[in-house]
């Protein structure tokens, strides 16, 4: 095939400027679909099923970027329809390999399902995170159906959007870090006293008023520390920030024997940098000579530094109110008049169902298995409250 058919069969897309430049398409004659329409050569119904399979994910994967795109705007929104028209080219490719077997459509599976649901009512960094995820688990590095190209996009739309989704997780990470520990501890150390208490033997009132009492001196612990927490870990970045001294200070510096050069050798310059930056300061060079030299860590940042940190009160808002909500499920069964044993058993089935919970967004939002993280903040949990159980019937045994 000439390389002028090729282009009819695949035009180059227009780049416009600013924008990213689109994903290479892959020539039309793939080895892939050479091999199919082999003479004599018929895809199997297995195949067929395989292929409308792929084509339905295709456009629900193309219709999900879209609709993140809708409330994105600048340069995120030109990542985002770059990476729907890459979805657009590999469902063209399964289009070609179907043929007329593509008339007849198959639903997209139910991830994709609820990532286009999350896409079109919240597009949030949720959805980004679970896009994430299904971008890493592309089957097509193991299907020889699939193009070597696509394979590639596959994995490099991964990074693409971990790099998308990075964005908002550092913008949640303070509160969201707050809310986590808060909704967890609250959970397992409410869940802990109310076991090792019911061990000991107390009545069920007692119980109920530990808990109450867990979960006020907890929350209220809770929004104490993080607020001198991130208020601490503000102020200490802040007192690392370099100052302006040195815009007002400088012309009256003695220039034998100023010590402009050893604030800038303090800041972490190379003498060359710190040297060509006091000569500029000290109004020697009319003009930037060498660009790479002239750091400025007088001029403010666009961004905000404490981004990741968050604010103070955010935080300990939060770890309040999370710690609160999850400190509460624990007493439950006591609030509704439940006793003995049978109030610890669901107590303990509605602290496993948060805490599956709480584990799979952190698994979501790091881009891990959200079953993963899910069983691992139960088993610590339920190891802790199970230790604590123990230690109240022996605590119980003794002082009875």
């Amino acid at each position: 095939m000439s390389q002028h058919a090729k282009s009819e069969q695949h035009p180059e897309p227009p780049v416009s400027s600013g924008s990213p430049a689109p994903f290479p398409a892959p020539a039309a004659d793939t080895a892939a679909e050479s091999a199919v329409h082999a003479a004599g050569s018929r895809p199997s119904p297995t195949d067929i099923r395989r292929w409308r399979q792929y084509l339905a994910d295709e456009r629900a994967e193309a219709s999900v970027y879209r609709d993140l795109a809708q409330s994105r705007s600048g340069e995120e929104r030109s990542i985002l329809l770059a990476l729907a028209e890459a979805e657009g080219r590999h469902e063209a490719h399964w289009l070609r390999l179907l043929g007329g077997h593509a008339e007849k459509s198959r639903p997209a599976s139910l991830r994709s399902q609820l990532l286009g649901f999350l896409a079109r009512h919240f597009g949030s960094v949720f959805v980004l995170a679970l896009a994430q995820r299904a971008e890493g688990r592309s089957p097509y590095a193991k299907d020889p159906s699939a193009t070597p190209a696509m394979v590639a996009d596959e994995q490099i739309h991964e990074e693409v959007v971990r790099g998308l989704a990075t964005r908002g997780r550092n913008r949640l990470a303070g509160t969201f870090r707050a809310a986590v520990f808060g909704a967890n501890d609250g959970l397992v150390s409410n869940l802990s006293l109310v076991m090792g208490m019911a061990a000991s033997g107390v009545a069920s009132s007692v119980v109920l008023l530990s808990g109450v009492a867990g979960l006020l001196a907890g929350a209220l612990s809770m929004g104490a520390g993080e607020y001198v927490s991130v208020r601490s870990q503000r102020e200490l970045l802040a007192a690392t920030r370099p100052t302006q001294v040195t815009l007002a200070a400088a012309p009256q510096l003695d220039i034998e024997h100023n010590e402009l050069l050893l604030v800038y050798l303090a800041r972490g310059m190379s003498r060359q940098a710190a040297e060509h930056r006091v000569a500029e300061r000290m109004g020697l060079l009319a003009c930037d000579c060498d660009p790479s030299l002239s750091l400025q860590p007088e001029v403010p940042e666009t961004g905000d530094q404490h981004e990741a940190v968050g604010t103070a009160w955010g935080a300990s808002l939060s770890s309040f109110c999370f710690f609160a909500s999850g400190a509460i499920v624990p007493i439950l069964p006591f609030i509704f008049g439940m006793t003995g044993v049978a109030a610890l058993l669901v107590a303990g089935v509605l602290v496993g169902i948060a805490l599956l919970a709480t584990g799979g967004v952190v698994g979501l939002l790091s881009g891990t298995s959200p079953l993963t993280r899910g069983l691992r903040q139960l088993a610590i949990g339920l190891g802790a409250a199970g230790a604590t159980y123990l230690l109240g019937m022996a605590f119980g045994a003794v002082v009875g």
